[in-house]
């Protein structure tokens, strides 16, 4: 694959010395996002990116907004607009992600005349539109199958990371129902189905049988393929019932006190919805824990985690449970992913952990477990002003390795808004 050079349309991103050369990918853009850091936003090819456009920065957009899709030409510097979108969110936007060619783009679109969300199949070389009967979140591999919660039910756990719906229109789950989970569409038959639902997982982990989850609701957040598409995470969330009030003024909220006793787990699953497995119990994310992701062997999970007791550091175990395991000495932050090499941990920093600089900046970082160092590969500012009242509107960098390993895209705040930069990092990951 031979990379656009970044140098000669995208103007550098100088600011506290940066260790390695980056480029801003969205100068003549405002408000924009890629993804999450376990998907690539740059094409097959290596040519395009595509991220979703904001309505709206200075205030919490409304159901009904709608935001756009845009693809910029890493080899021209020239931007599109493909399509607009009522199926989107403030942390992930629509779920932009590419297939397996650059003629293949997916994104996330809403009936708001239903309040349905569905995906679509975006032929980037002739503008044809295929509405799915499903919703995405993630892409297979192969990019024959698309992984997805529903999309209406996670704001009911943290706001951002679903699609805009008036209350009333939001689904609420009762114990572990058996018609919400984790759902595929399947693009080679049009068919989408319920792989496995919060009954069947419940009931395939004696874990979440115990007493302590009989009165409350489970429902499903984040969903991500391993690298070879043979098996599926999902995040389980149970959270304490909602009170009746509650509920009637504000279906996506939940309060701070039901938060706090909110009950994160990570569950794996074969492709196939068999072989469900509790990889991480609610006790060991207690302790400090956040961002599952796969490794490069499909077979382990990494996250930040306080093993130790000491604070949170990068752990991997495997996906069937048992005891984790650290990998580096270094401090966990942000979100983390392992280079395809497994050599090297890529991750970003919230601006409340030990790992930023306290003034709402925070390090690109870059960790070499072979040589048990750590480089900064940028230093960028990651609060708006404007966060929402829930912090829905906040940055976060999701540093995302592109598929050659020697590209790293992430989101900042930069000239008052919100854009995405790419950062090269060959002189260390090509070494």
């Amino acid at each position: 694959m031979s990379l656009p050079d970044l140098s000669l349309n995208f103007p550098r991103y100088t600011e506290y010395n940066p260790s390695v050369p980056i480029y801003c990918l969205t100068p003549n853009q405002k408000a924009v996002i890629h993804r999450f850091f376990d998907s690539n936003p740059i094409s097959p090819s290596g040519r395009y990116l595509a991220v979703t456009k904001f309505p709206c920065e200075e205030r919490t957009p409304r159901p009904g907004e709608a935001a756009q899709v845009i693809v910029i030409d890493l080899m021209t510097g020239s931007e599109t607009a493909v399509a607009e979108t009522y199926g989107w969110d403030t942390q992930l936007g629509a779920q932009v992600q590419w297939g397996e060619s650059d003629d293949e783009l997916f994104f996330n679109d809403m009936d708001i005349e239903k309040w349905s969300p569905f995906g679509v199949q975006f032929d980037f070389n002739t503008g044809e539109k295929n509405h799915l009967p499903g919703t995405i979140y993630h892409v297979s591999p192969n990019g024959k199958q698309i992984a997805s919660p529903c999309l209406l039910r996670t704001g009911r756990t943290q706001l951002g990371y679903g699609v805009l719906a008036p209350p009333n229109n939001v689904p609420v789950n009762y114990g572990a129902p058996d018609d919400d989970g984790l759902f595929i569409t399947d693009l080679e038959t049009g068919k989408s189905h319920l792989l496995a639902s919060l009954r069947q997982i419940v009931d395939a982990c004696p874990a979440l049988q115990e007493d302590k989850y009989q009165n409350g609701n489970f429902y499903a957040f984040h969903a991500k393929w391993n690298p070879q598409g043979d098996r599926l995470m999902l995040v389980v969330r149970w959270v304490p019932p909602t009170p009746v009030l509650q509920r009637l003024l504000s279906i996506r909220r939940l309060k701070a006190a039901s938060k706090k006793r909110m009950r994160k787990h990570v569950v794996t699953m074969a492709a196939d919805g068999s072989d469900i497995q509790l990889a991480v119990k609610a006790e060991d994310w207690a302790r400090g824990g956040h961002h599952p992701n796969w490794c490069p062997d499909g077979r382990h999970v990494m996250m930040n985690l306080n093993i130790y007791g000491d604070g949170l550091r990068f752990a991997k175990f495997r996906y069937d449970g048992g005891q984790p395991e650290g990998m580096h000495d270094a401090r966990g932050s942000g979100h983390p992913s392992l280079h395809q090499n497994g050599r090297f941990i890529l991750t970003d920093t919230y601006p409340t952990e030990p790992t930023s600089y306290g003034d709402g900046t925070v390090p690109i970082r870059l960790i070499d477990m072979n040589s048990n160092t750590e480089h900064v590969l940028a230093r960028m500012m990651m609060e708006p002003k404007y966060a929402g009242p829930s912090r829905e509107m906040r940055v976060d960098a999701h540093p995302a390795w592109d598929s050659t390993g020697t590209i790293v895209v992430f989101n900042g705040y930069a000239n008052g808004t919100r854009q995405v930069f790419a950062a090269d990092v060959k002189a260390f990951t090509a070494a």
